[in-house]
């Protein structure tokens, strides 16, 4: 039976009040760790003879750190991964960097696929003294395709005082102390498309120079220089002064709601690892540890089926249903059946940008309509034969209320061809309620192998049909039709980047109907509230560069429909974008690369 939504609406009400007044204490995780019963709704345990146990070895591309080693033999092993991973794009090579707490004297460069995260509980446990960099050479200097790399929970103390992370999407910075300035630009200060920083402190200044875009979340900054086309910041204490446009700066003082992304730590008086995960919070401003240690709960790692590339599906399938968590460590894998992630409070963590990928055209994962799963670290690559989705969040009968303990999305990337020509209807699809997206990259790749109108096929990037869905850090680009469509009522969205698809051979290919082209972000014509701050659309139609798009954006006249900031861009007059919203807003076309704005609609 559905739910009656005018209860659910009230009920909703009284959490949002009480959440803007405190901070929501941790969550338990329920039965979510705990072995399935036979019988359970939903659950099918295995039989004794097949009981998977949780724990064990993370496998051979989790390098771990002690500081007790020679320094020399640490920096050998990162300039070793770096070496290989510098400009391997698209290639299968997948690391994690673990530092256990201590001092580092090191300079970590992180290349394609590669992670460096601290082991604390806190970033203070873990200080790389030297730096953890980010840079461009081996692109020329242009760091636009700068993708699939991270840095967590560590603090670094740069010896130029100014660490530098010159990155494009999918390349989250979280929970970093930085015991100085940092840079979001290429040494050569040419082109970035960054980027997502969040939980994080930095004592000195950040300096964006010739980012495109970025989003700042709940972090503390000593300053704030430069502003290209769409710099948003969410419950950032010392972000710049509101001001729009030229200096394009979007400020909200608060996140409205919020969960930070599980990690994993070394729990030294157990001697193993456990993954820690933070608790929902709501009106946040500022990283969650500076008051003090995050709320949450740890989870020890014996609570998860630690997967190796090679496992089945059938495995992992086996191992959720009697309760454990996932942790996938890194490599690619080929799965030939849904991975089915059922249980509510479980977490699905990826290490090393850990690849799910499909064969036969099956769904790679499915999430149940149920309370507080995470799924965090997780790059979904289209296989190909074409499967109707990706990722899917619920189903079309989802009805359920997880306003108290939400759904989330953590650094979850979706790709569509680069690697080989990938195919897929719609990359991600949200149907449950209340679900959290903190920071995604869905992305129909525009270069690299199996690239091609009639090649890597997909529609969408995003299609959410559920109520009360909350994104920050949302990029989706290159789809064959709208890159979003968003069916569902009060859907909230903090900063949009998104590129139209490059390669439409002609105009007719690239119209619906009468309609010229496919805005890119989509507001379905039933619904009545919604809300996006600082989003941004750009064409670049290489193949056809006299295609028109008639809006980068499409949404009802409603007075609960508001969008504030927003910009569109003619890269070097590729395309056209007649206008912003609707009819709203001048067009955007030219070489010279002047983007259109328009503070707000309506």
């Amino acid at each position: 039976m559905l739910k009656d939504k005018r209860a659910l609406l009230a009920r909703r009400d009284v959490f949002r009040k009480a959440a803007a007044a405190v901070a929501i204490a941790p969550l338990p995780f329920g039965v979510a760790a705990q072995p399935c019963s036979v019988g359970a709704a939903g659950c099918e345990p295995a039989s004794r003879a097949e009981t998977i146990r949780g724990g064990g070895d993370l496998g051979p591309n989790v390098h771990v750190f002690d500081a007790s080693m020679p320094m020399h033999v640490v920096q050998a092993r990162l300039d070793e991964v770096f070496n290989a991973q510098e400009s391997d794009q698209f290639g299968p090579g997948r690391h994690q960097f673990l530092f256990k707490p201590g001092r580092y004297d090191v300079h970590a460069h992180v290349g394609f696929y590669t992670s460096v995260s601290g082991l604390g509980k806190d970033p203070a446990d873990v200080v790389i003294v030297g730096g953890v960099w980010a840079d461009a050479q081996w692109f020329g200097g242009n760091a636009t395709q700068n993708f699939w790399r991270s840095v967590e929970n560590l603090t670094i103390e740069p010896h130029t005082g100014e660490a530098r992370w010159a990155v494009a999407q999918a390349a989250p910075f979280r929970r970093i102390h930085v015991n100085g300035d940092l840079n979001l630009a290429p040494s050569s200060y040419g082109w970035a498309s960054g980027g997502f920083v969040a939980d994080s402190r930095v004592t000195g200044t950040v300096r964006s120079y010739s980012q495109q875009q970025w989003l700042s979340r709940d972090s503390h900054f000593g300053g704030w220089e430069g502003s290209v086309w769409n710099m948003v910041f969410s419950g950032v204490e010392g972000a710049p002064p509101a001001h729009f446009p030229n200096p394009s700066h979007t400020v909200l003082e608060r996140t409205p709601l919020v969960r930070e992304k599980p990690y994993l730590y070394w729990d030294a008086a157990a001697e193993d690892f456990a993954v820690f995960a933070p608790a929902l919070d709501a009106d946040r401003r500022g990283p969650s540890w500076s008051g003090g240690r995050t709320p949450g709960v740890s989870v020890a790692l014996r609570k998860f089926y630690v997967a190796q590339p090679g496992v089945a599906a059938a495995t992992i399938n086996r191992a959720l249903a009697q309760g454990l968590h996932l942790l996938l460590t890194p490599g690619v894998y080929r799965i030939d059946e849904p991975i089915r992630v059922d249980r509510p409070g479980t977490i699905v963590l990826g290490l090393g940008f850990a690849t799910i990928l499909n064969d036969a055209g099956t769904v790679a994962m499915r999430v149940a309509d149920v309370d507080g799963i995470r799924i965090a670290s997780v790059l979904f690559d289209a296989g190909t034969i074409e499967a109707p989705v990706l990722l899917e969040i619920g189903s079309e009968a989802s009805s359920a209320d997880h306003s108290g303990d939400p759904i989330s999305l953590h650094d979850v990337f979706l790709r569509v061809g680069g690697a080989h020509a990938g195919k897929v209807q719609d990359a991600l699809v949200v149907h449950s309620d209340d679900v959290i997206l903190d920071h995604v990259w869905s992305w129909r790749a525009d270069h690299g192998d199996g690239i091609g109108w009639d090649l890597n096929t997909a529609r969408h990037g995003l299609v959410v049909n559920g109520d009360d869905v909350t994104a920050y850090g949302l990029f989706v680009e290159h789809f064959q039709r709208e890159n979003t469509v968003w069916n569902g009522e009060r859907g909230r969205v903090v900063f949009y980047q998104s590129e139209l698809a490059y390669d439409p051979p002609n105009q007719a290919a690239w119209s619906d109907g009468d309609r010229l082209g496919f805005a890119s972000y989509w507001v379905g014509d039933a619904v009545t509230e919604h809300r996006a701050w600082g989003v941004g659309v750009y064409s670049y139609n290489n193949v056809d560069p006299t295609i028109v798009t008639q809006s980068g954006f499409r949404a009802p006249e409603a007075p609960g429909v508001q969008f504030r900031n927003l910009v569109t861009v003619s890269l070097g007059g590729h395309g056209v974008i007649r206008h912003v919203i609707n009819d709203r807003g001048d067009a955007a076309s030219g070489i010279e690369t002047i983007p259109s704005y328009l503070s707000a609609y309506p």
